[in-house]
């Protein structure tokens, strides 16, 4: 099984469409065998899931993500855990506990995420124009 993490400095990135990178976990038998950073060349949003799917990817643990990525990965078969933040070891590693903490009806609105703090309600992301919503 291969996880999925939106990265940045050793955390969780909290805004799906805007991620530079993800890090990769290779898990056998409930363990971790491989660990592997990997830029997403600037793709955004939608063409995060097929970058995902090309690279096998089976789980997606995030912060925010809006509704148009949640429909992409769910149509890829990608499962979705959304609304998470910290440590992105520590989450796969709580995931592979089965103590994984995240919320099942996450959603990215610029109008509920203003805490300054590389949450997607900045207008530095330019989704502001999409209605409040990244997707």
């Amino acid at each position: 099984m291969r996880i999925a993490v939106t990265y940045e400095d050793g955390q969780i990135f909290q805004h799906f469409g805007h991620t530079e990178q993800f890090k990769f976990y290779d898990v056998e038998n409930g363990q971790i065998t491989e660990e592997q950073i990997a830029d997403t060349n600037g793709q955004g949003h939608g063409a995060l899931a097929g970058f995902l799917v090309n690279a096998n990817v089976e789980v997606l643990i995030c912060g925010g993500i809006g509704g148009g990525a949640q429909a992409a990965l769910s149509e890829a078969g990608i499962r979705l855990f959304g609304g998470v933040s910290g440590s992105a070891d520590d989450a796969v590693k709580a995931y592979l506990a089965g103590e994984l903490a995240y919320d099942p009806d996450v959603h990215c609105n610029h109008h509920e995420h203003h805490d300054g703090h590389g949450q997607c309600g900045e207008d530095k992301h330019g989704c502001a124009g999409s209605g409040g919503h990244c997707h």
